[in-house]
């Protein structure tokens, strides 16, 4: 769903947990009287199931496209080999195919980005623009920051993951 120039999405946890608890609110109204008579307060109750995920979703991907620009002005393109521990809190821009995606489906992705050069995760905490895919050649713009909260090797925090228009032989 798109509202304004933010693509919303749904993620397929959430609407599991919409479907279980639809599937259990139906059960008990059919099966006990004392249900029926609370569904005025039920009914939109499960609905909040969906659009709190929903509105989360959508102030995430808002606050991460306007941080975008700002990221875009002052990064700096660099090859992966040489984030290290210095460079943490600084944004960057690398450039690199897809390895491996996960939590997709929790729409917290994470990617393994590699160039010639080594291999970085990257991972965002919102739902990307587009579906990035393994195989992918992508530009990444984030911000360096280390695995864990205070320890960890460095990765970066996506900002922004865009394919590009380039084979893997150009990398």
């Amino acid at each position: 769903m798109k509202i304004g120039n933010v693509n919303v999405k749904v993620s397929i946890l959430a609407i599991a947990v919409f479907v279980i608890f639809t599937f259990f609110l139906l059960v008990a109204s059919v099966y006990s009287p004392e249900v029926r008579s609370q569904l005025i307060w039920l009914i939109p109750g499960l609905f909040m199931l969906l659009i709190i995920p929903m509105a989360l979703n959508y102030m995430s991907r808002r606050e991460y496209a306007e941080m975008e620009p700002q990221y875009e002005a002052v990064a700096k393109t660099v090859r992966i080999k040489l984030i290290n521990e210095s460079m943490i809190g600084k944004p960057v821009r690398i450039e690199g195919v897809v390895e491996r995606v996960y939590f997709q489906f929790l729409n917290r992705p994470q990617y393994l980005v590699a160039d010639r050069s080594g291999a970085i995760s990257v991972k965002m905490f919102t739902s990307p623009e587009e579906d990035v895919k393994v195989n992918d050649v992508v530009e990444v713009l984030g911000q360096v920051i280390r695995r864990y909260i205070a320890a960890g090797e460095p990765v970066i925090n996506c900002i922004s993951i865009k394919k590009i228009k380039k084979s893997k032989k150009d990398q």
